[in-house]
């Protein structure tokens, strides 16, 4: 379907599916607790949360770290790795570092207070045409489009719209019915009803269309099969990683790296642990001969803790742990006492090999 045809056929059905979709809302909007209160900061912080992320997942987490971090100033005056700890576990942690960083230029340069124009939302690390056309719609309730995986699903089924929906002429499509569909005034209450159809009626998967407030207006509905649009994605395998990790101890403390503040869990705190080709570092002697290369240090391998994994976006990682002894002491990293791991913020692999050793778990009586 060409742009000016969809367009057209959107300007043909827009009350109708304005009315429908905000008379269903009404009565069928989730009870959410970002929709409870109308400060941009709270809904800001929701929408970053919410970015690849369920919603049952993300509301303990938006709980905790509102009555932990309550205000912009109280964010942006706090310690990052103190924000990653509360983030801990969700994810994606770039979101916490771009929504730290750009609380405290919104602190420095707006006084203070989010922006409620797209131009200077944008400028804010994170924030991208979705998430400042929901702050705009849904916190100061301004006639600005969004195109989240919901209601990318949604648009592509009322007016059978085929192809990827992630990019291209399909997006910059979807884009356009969007903004062409927002009814003035009544920008929150139609963008939240369609994030909620696609999320509770228009599934990816056996969508419910006997009870969908637009079936008489949907065009995917119309050719007997629905979920033909969007276009599926093909499935690409994911690699799958081995590594091997040490958990040195010295007098009941443990060796902790931080990465580096950028990438991949940036900020985190873990073990030292490498990557591995086959069984190249699972034996005693290269492991140590390894730690000596790679830290300067002298250690004993002593025996496996176990197998940990976790299944990242992009790929899978199996890590080989090892208790180690250190035998003499570098000033590299961090030595942290075990009872205190718990204050620092770790990815979810790293986590479960601290919580094995403050549990005792692994049967090693350091």
């Amino acid at each position: 379907m060409v742009l000016s045809d969809s367009l057209k056929e959107a300007d043909l059905q827009k009350e109708k599916l304005q009315k429908h979709l905000i008379q269903w809302y009404g009565k069928n909007k989730r009870d959410l607790p970002w929709r409870k209160t109308h400060d941009p900061y709270a809904i800001w912080v929701s929408e970053i949360m919410l970015q690849q992320t369920q919603v049952d997942t993300v509301i303990p987490y938006y709980r905790k770290f509102l009555k932990t971090f309550p205000s912009i100033k109280e964010l942006a005056k706090a310690n990052l790795s103190k924000v990653l700890k509360v983030w801990e576990g969700l994810g994606y942690y770039s979101r916490a570092r771009n929504l730290h960083a750009a609380c405290r230029i919104v602190l420095k340069d707006f006084q203070g207070r989010i922006p409620d124009n797209p131009i200077d939302l944008l400028s804010l690390p994170g924030i991208g045409k979705y998430t400042a056309g929901a702050i705009l719609s849904i916190a100061h309730n301004k006639d600005a489009p969004v195109l989240d995986g919901n209601v990318k699903r949604v648009l592509s089924r009322l007016f059978a719209i085929s192809g990827d929906p992630a990019g291209g002429k399909p997006e910059n499509l979807l884009w356009s019915l969007s903004e062409s569909l927002v009814p003035k005034g009544r920008a929150s209450s139609f963008n939240q009803g369609l994030m909620d159809l696609g999320a509770t009626v228009c599934t990816p998967k056996t969508p419910r269309c006997p009870i969908c407030p637009l079936q008489t207006l949907c065009k995917g509905r119309l050719s007997g099969n629905p979920e033909q649009y969007p276009s599926p994605k093909a499935k690409k395998p994911i690699p799958h990683i081995e590594g091997v990790s040490a958990v040195i101890v010295t007098d009941g403390k443990v060796l902790l790296n931080k990465r580096a503040s950028k990438g991949l869990l940036g900020g985190l705190w873990e073990f030292p642990n490498w990557k591995i080709a086959g069984k190249k570092l699972r034996r005693g002697s290269r492991l140590r001969d390894h730690i000596r290369k790679e830290i300067g240090m002298n250690v004993e391998v002593k025996e496996s803790i176990g197998v940990f994994q976790q299944t990242f976006s992009h790929f899978k990682l199996t890590l080989h742990v090892y208790y180690c002894e250190a035998i003499d002491h570098v000033d590299r990293g961090r030595w942290v006492p075990i009872r205190s791991l718990d204050r620092f913020p770790m990815s979810r692999i790293h986590r479960k090999i601290a919580l094995q050793l403050r549990n005792g778990d692994c049967g090693l009586r350091i």
